[in-house]
Formats: structure tokens, C-alpha cells, sequence
């Protein structure tokens, strides 16, 4: 039943792939084929008078529906590589729905951000477009500088919502980064373990990498300018590495924290696993990891008796009224849960919507306003260039810190 209504949705969003699929703050409409191109023009046809937010995010319509409209597959299968996609643009209808309800007068528009080059940049250069005040976009590395250099054109904000990447960006104040880059999780991991370890031994096992090479690159930077140095103990570990290669760093006589400086899922899970062996529910080794470690299952039972602690930009807390509406929405209408990026696109579009409604054309003055946030905190701070002391792009500097032993959330700091 689920995946019926997800290819409804998917449907009515093809029928209109290269215009907006919402002319104003409304639900989706539903398009008949023979409707489409009547459609496509009318929804065109938007009312100047209001500001205008177009949202680009990955449907990869063109591969699911041939020429003539028709869904490729059989009415039980839904292509994976769109289900990210989607459901950013579910939780954008969330909050087109509750803009709604509260008055707020937008024209929000959705585009696929993977149609062919020559029909995007037929949008991008489109007279209609150019009333566009505001960018939202579920991207790549290199969706992001061409969007970036769009938003700088037209002196409008884009928002990344999902990349954690300057993408080789610089000097451009109208991009934003909302979901932080690795950078920022090392300050903060470091700053976090300076107000919570600042006096103990602290073990970082890795492996060999240009990744891992990065970050430690980054503590190391970061060490330089700050007064509290931790004592930092560097082990690079070899490929499939057990908990005897691990006993030989740990103290046995007390729990032992450990980072990883590794973003490599496969080590993170073997690294947690190896690491709880040699700890105890009385006396259980704690584990600092990196952002990648949120799609991780640590409810299995090879991770008992350790404490994992991660730093994150996005935390729902799960007993949130909102959170449990989403929830309770996802199952009666699509029989499932709600994803991360369904909350990431209710949250985003509703707060920079509000934003744009009240600053208007200064709201790239006032990204850092923290009104209207939902689910998370944003922390939109600029990042300036250190050799060119010019200011490079904005970025969300909000970690929380999530602590979960036996699986179970204990904190989130």
C-alpha cells in the first residue's frame, strides 16, 4: 500500500517535471496526461506580487517515466534512487501545509533536479525564473556549484540542504551549508572532548587514508589556536583488525575514551564491535565517532556494554509533538516512517519561508535568525577565508551530540 501512494505522488509530480509542480502554497495537484502541458503552462504563470522559492531535488522522473507518461515499472516497485528525493519534497509539502494555515502568501515551485542539462538550464535561464527569490536544493558536490553560481547571478540565497561540503566554493555569500561540513564536526568534536575529557588520555584509532589524513589534519589545525590541549594518542590500525590489536592501547584498569578519525562506515562498525569486547556495563569504554555514524544500528548486540557518543547537525527528539504528528501522518496516509530528509525538508523550507517573508530581499542579511526553526537549531554563521579575510559562504555551525549505549539515546548534548 505504501509504495501505491508513493507512485501516485511520484506520478502527479511527472506529469510536470519541468515547470512547478505547486503555483502557489497548495498541495500537489493531481495532472492527467492530457492535462500535463496546459499545466505546465499554467503553472508558469505565477503571481508576481508574491516571492517566489524554488526547490530542486533528485525525482530522476526521466528515468521512471517514459516519453508518453507511463511509469517503467510494475505498480509493486519503486526505483531507490528516488525515495530521497521524494520524501524531501514530502516533508516540503509539510510545510507548504502549515504556511498555509497560517497565512503566509508564497509561490513555491519543484523542479528535478536530475532532468536532462539543456531542460535545466532552459529553467535556470527562463524569464520566469528570474522572479526566483530564494534556492533550495537536495544536491551534489557539483549541483552545488552550479546552483551557488546561480543564486550569486541572481543575488538570491541558495540553500544546501543535505551536501556537508564547500564543494570548492569561495567568495560567495549567497551560498549556505546546512548540513555541517567535516571541518566544523572536528572543531566540535575536539571542543567537545575538551569539556568532557579535557584531562584524560584519549586514544584516536584510524586507518590509513586521504580522508583520515584530513581529519587529523583538522585536529591538528584547530589544536594550534586553542589553550586546552588534549593528550591525543594517534594508532592506525590495519585492515580487519580485532579487540587483542585494540587491548594492546587499552587500559584495562579503567574505561578508556577513543575517537575515531575515521568517516569509513565498515571500520566504524568493526572498530565499535572490537571495542565493546573489551568493555563492561560496570565499566564501559566510551567511543567518540563522526557524523556518518547516525545510519548506524547500534541496537545490535555486538555493540553492548558501549557508550557511543556522535556529533550530528540534525537531532528530532522523538517525543516532540510535531515529530510524533509526522510520524503518526507517515503511517495512516503512506503506511510507513518518516525519513531524515522528510524532517529535513519540513524544516527548511518552513523556516527559510518564513524568513524570506519577513526580511524580503535582506534576508541574505539575516540568515542567522533563529525564528521559525522546528525540529533542530540552525547556527548560520559566515566562514571567512583565512588568506583572503573575505567571506567565503554560510555555513550551519549547530552539532548536537548524541550519546547511545545498548542502542538507546541516554543524551543528546
Amino acid at each position: 500500500m505504501m509504495k501505491k501512494w508513493f507512485i501516485s505522488v511520484f506520478s502527479c509530480l511527472a506529469m510536470a517535471w519541468v515547470a512547478p509542480v505547486a503555483a502557489q502554497i497548495t498541495p500537489t495537484p493531481t495532472v492527467q496526461p492530457a492535462q500535463a502541458a496546459q499545466t505546465m503552462r499554467d503553472t508558469l504563470q505565477t503571481d508576481t506580487s508574491r516571492q517566489q522559492i524554488a526547490i530542486f531535488t533528485p525525482l530522476y522522473l526521466d528515468s521512471a517515466f517514459d516519453i508518453t507518461g507511463n511509469y517503467r515499472y510494475d505498480h509493486k516497485t519503486f526505483p531507490k534512487q528516488s525515495s530521497a528525493g521524494l520524501e524531501f519534497w514530502e516533508g516540503a509539502e509539510l510545510a507548504i501545509d502549515s504556511l498555509r494555515k497560517e497565512g503566509v502568501q508564497l509561490d513555491v515551485h519543484v523542479y528535478d533536479i536530475k532532468a536532462p542539462a539543456q531542460q535545466l538550464d532552459s529553467i535556470l535561464n527562463s524569464e520566469a525564473f528570474k522572479a526566483t527569490d530564494l534556492i533550495i536544493g537536495q544536491v551534489n558536490a557539483n549541483e552545488a556549484a552550479k546552483f551557488a553560481s546561480v543564486a550569486a547571478t541572481m543575488d538570491i540565497p541558495f540553500i544546501n540542504a543535505n551536501l556537508p561540503s564547500d564543494a570548492g566554493i569561495t567568495n560567495n555569500p549567497h551560498y549556505v551549508i546546512l548540513n555541517s561540513t567535516l571541518a566544523t564536526h572536528c572543531v566540535g568534536i575536539y571542543r567537545f572532548l575538551q569539556k568532557n575529557y579535557s584531562l584524560q588520555d584519549i586514544i584516536v584509532f584510524r586507518k590509513k587514508g586521504v580522508q583520515e589524513d584530513r581529519v587529523r589534519n583538522y585536529f591538528t589545525e584547530f589544536e594550534k589556536t586553542t589553550a586546552v590541549k588534549l593528550k591525543f594518542k594517534y594508532v592506525t590500525l590495519e585492515d580487519n583488525f580485532t579487540a587483542d590489536k585494540l587491548r594492546l592501547h587499552l587500559d584495562e584498569e579503567k574505561p578508556n575514551i577513543c575517537l575515531a578519525g575515521s568517516l569509513d562506515e565498515s571500520f566504524a562498525r568493526n572498530l565499535c564491535q572490537q571495542l565493546a569486547l573489551t568493555s563492561t556495563a560496570g565499566s564501559p569504554n566510551v567511543i567518540v565517532g563522526m557524523p556518518t555514524w547516525d545510519g548506524i544500528d547500534f541496537e545490535k548486540s555486538q555493540f553492548k556494554n558501549l557508550e557511543v557518543i556522535y556529533s550530528t547537525p540534525f537531532y528530532v527528539a522523538p517525543t516532540s509533538k510535531l515529530a510524533l504528528s509526522v510520524h503518526e501522518n507517515f503511517k495512516n496516509t503512506f503506511y510507513s516512517r518518516p525519513s531524515d530528509m522528510v524532517f529535513r525538508g519540513f524544516e527548511t523550507l518552513y523556516h527559510f519561508a518564513h524568513l524570506l517573508q519577513l526580511y524580503g530581499s535582506n534576508i541574505g542579511s539575516s540568515l542567522s535568525d533563529k525564528k521559525y526553526m522546528l525540529f533542530s537549531e540552525f547556527d548560520i554563521q559566515p566562514v571567512i577565508n583565512k588568506t583572503t579575510m573575505t567571506l567565503d559562504y554560510f555555513e550551519n555551525k549547530k552539532l548536537y551530540f548524541v550519546k547511545k549505549v545498548d542502542g538507546v539515546v541516554k543524551t543528546v548534548y
